[in-house]
């Protein structure tokens, strides 16, 4: 008897472990989006539809999938794709679902699998940019209904492409704002100060040439959204240095970078606006001019990065409107959005000043992050 309970216990926990029938449905159904999903994020394409097709097919349990865009088949998935061509030219005709026949099909084909085919719109901000088609021998409510269901999935994610598509632009538009920002004062009175050397000290003239030279490349390159921070701090150290011949004496620096930070991964100049504003609002105002600290510390998972000066200081109110946005400042407000688009919200700049008490600006990145490409 009890072998026997035994026995038939174990067979009902294995059946309620397993689910029913319906969450085993569930589960296949959730599992093939999710592997459909990464590739559509990546917007509508041939290679995208080429890799997703077969999961959105397995979704409807349909004998024919195809996804098209605009104009032609991007992806077609089964048996029956010698009709291409009409799928095609119903594609470009449609706005709305709608289910086409033998008569617009022209197949005469017995074993054709694709006697109709379900032709549902792929919309992304209020347009269309393709369709999901679902070849048949019969059409029914319920596969027109489910095509409808998975093209708005579809969709989904294809507006999730272009949403991150967006934010990579705007990133760019970014950099771009920074690297125009880039003073012609400083242009020019870098080159002044070059040439002011070149009679009295010709060979540090010829270095701080070469100097400006790599820091104008590495500002203007066109490659990467991210940066080692050991790349980052040298563009500054250059700036710095050029800057120097400018001021002389007036300036003096102060680098303490611990080497176990110098791989970390940063946004592309995320740092050296930052510089850039503690020379220019915290040192140009005083005659006896005044130091930069720059200081990059290992905090285990983390990389902290403050750069520091002892100038005139700033109103924190003021402050508070550049890091919003509604400032003078575009670099303090530029930096601190890629910061925390980067990495997230906790990861915005962190300013400490005060009128007469000079400027203290930490970054904070983590030193090791998924999906950051230089």
């Amino acid at each position: 008897m009890a072998t026997t309970l035994g026995a038939s216990l174990g067979r009902v926990f294995r059946r309620s472990h397993l689910g029913t029938e319906a969450d085993r449905a569930t589960f296949r159904t959730l599992h093939e989006a999710s592997l459909a999903g990464p590739a559509l994020r990546e917007g509508l394409t041939e290679a995208s539809a080429e890799r997703s097709i077969r999961h959105l097919r397995s979704l409807l349990g349909a004998p024919v999938v195809a996804l098209t865009d605009t104009q032609r088949v991007l992806a077609w998935d089964g048996p029956g794709a010698h009709h291409s061509d009409q799928v095609a030219a119903l594609a470009r005709s449609t706005e709305a679902t709608q289910v086409a026949g033998p008569s617009q099909l022209g197949c005469h084909l017995v074993s054709c699998p694709v006697q109709h085919v379900v032709v549902s719109p792929l919309v992304v901000d209020e347009l269309v940019v393709g369709h999901m088609v679902v070849g048949t021998p019969y059409p029914t409510a319920g596969l027109v209904r489910a095509t409808d269901e998975v093209a708005a999935w579809v969709s989904g994610q294809l507006d999730l492409a272009e949403l991150d598509a967006s934010r990579r632009r705007l990133v760019e538009a970014e950099v771009r704002a920074l690297r125009a920002q880039i003073s012609p004062h400083f242009v020019y009175n870098s080159l002044g100060a070059i040439a002011s050397f070149v009679r009295t000290d010709p060979e540090r003239a010829r270095d701080l040439l070469l100097e400006f030279a790599d820091f104008t490349r590495y500002t203007f390159r066109r490659q990467g959204d991210f940066t080692t921070l050991a790349e980052e701090l040298r563009s500054i150290e250059q700036y710095l240095l050029l800057e120097q011949a400018r001021y002389g004496e007036r300036l003096r620096v102060v680098l303490r970078i611990a080497p176990e930070v110098l791989p970390v991964q940063v946004p592309f100049l995320s740092l050296q606006p930052l510089v850039e504003n503690a020379v220019k609002h915290g040192l140009e105002g005083r005659e006896e001019g005044g130091t930069i600290t720059v200081v990059a510390s290992d905090l285990d998972r983390e990389c902290e990065i403050c750069i520091e000066d002892d100038g005139v200081g700033e109103d924190p109110d003021v402050v508070r409107r550049a890091l919003a946005g509604t400032g003078d400042s575009v670099g303090l407000a530029n930096v601190d959005e890629r910061l925390r688009h980067a990495f997230g919200d906790e990861y915005g700049l962190v300013v400490e000043t005060n009128v007469g008490a000079g400027t203290r600006v930490v970054v904070r990145v983590p030193k090791y992050a998924e999906g950051l490409h230089p």
